[in-house]
């Protein structure tokens, strides 16, 4: 019998959660995805030290472009060992202006699209407030594709749907944190909890009402959390969680297929801003952990701005 992670690829497309160059050749995944402690991790490794060097000396002492190139020499370098797309990320600390978030998405595919990549297979990754759903909303219009990151409820997710953008990545292992401290529980059964169910919900709201926006589980914690998922469209995956699945033996069940979906009784959701604001502040999990998301994003981008100019 094949192993889980082949299995699983049969049903989902696999994508590797890291910045780390050598782990997704090791693995073989279609895409990829960073953020900045994603970077942060890989940048602090001498075999990527000359990604850094040609970043420096691209910026010239421009704090902010510097950050850019950098995410750019990352995303190029791990497009040569993939197939298929790579996400890179905006500045979260621009999680709430869409016209600063549409300006520097516009720069990375520039930067991209100067060395000659193709930008048909990036994705840029935005936070997932109004604001960067309108950012999105926008950038699609222009042929940039967008990732939305940091998506903690379905109403985000529902958002994200109305304003076509092409992925949504709702994190798994971060809902799950959060009721597992809120009820003082080490673990829930894979079938309870909270993270995948979250995904589940989204996935079969947009197979029902024909979204074109498809559905990437991420922030895993373990791999009954990822197996509860098997069939969802794109699942990233870290390699110590791949590395598991590749190891484990048994026959992995398709729980999430779009057929199903079409005949669940789902109403179709219509969010305005102020209801979009409202239903977001009525979930303390949601609310909590996009803050908090964005702030460690932000505070990870500061500490390997500091690690280049060191």
């Amino acid at each position: 019998m094949m192993n889980k992670l082949v299995q699983l690829r049969e049903m989902s497309t696999v994508v590797a959660d890291t910045g780390d160059i050598d782990a997704i050749g090791q693995y073989t995944p279609t895409d990829a995805t960073t953020n900045p402690s994603l970077l942060l991790k890989a940048a602090g490794k001498s075999e990527y030290r000359h990604l850094i060097d040609k970043a420096v000396g691209a910026a010239r002492g421009d704090s902010e472009l510097l950050m850019d190139q950098l995410a750019v020499n990352f995303g190029n370098e791990i497009l040569k060992i993939i197939p298929g797309r790579v996400s890179t990320e905006v500045d979260a600390r621009l999680s709430f202006d869409t016209d600063r978030t549409i300006a520097r998405a516009e720069r990375l595919i520039e930067l991209y699209d100067a060395i000659g990549t193709d930008t048909q297979r990036i994705l840029i990754k935005v936070a997932s407030t109004w604001e960067g759903i309108r950012a999105a909303e926008e950038l699609e219009k222009r042929n940039i594709h967008c990732n939305l990151t940091l998506m903690f409820s379905f109403e985000q997710a529902a958002a994200c749907a109305d304003a076509g953008v092409t992925l949504v990545s709702p994190f798994v292992g971060r809902t799950s944190d959060w009721y597992r401290k809120q009820q003082g529980i080490d673990s829930f059964a894979p079938e309870e909890d909270p993270g995948p169910q979250l995904v589940r919900r989204i996935y079969n709201y947009y197979k029902k009402h024909g979204f074109r926006t498809v559905v990437m589980g991420a922030s895993f914690r373990n791999t009954d959390q990822i197996l509860q998922l098997a069939g969802c469209d794109l699942l990233t995956i870290s390699p110590a969680l791949m590395e598991e699945l590749m190891l484990a033996d048994g026959e992995v069940e398709r729980l999430l297929d779009p057929e199903l979906a079409r005949d669940m009784d789902l109403d179709r959701l219509n969010l305005d801003e102020r209801t979009f604001r409202w239903t977001l502040n009525e979930d303390p999990m949601a609310t909590e952990k996009l803050a908090e998301g964005i702030r460690k994003f932000a505070a990870d981008a500061d500490k390997l701005q500091a690690l280049i100019s060191a």
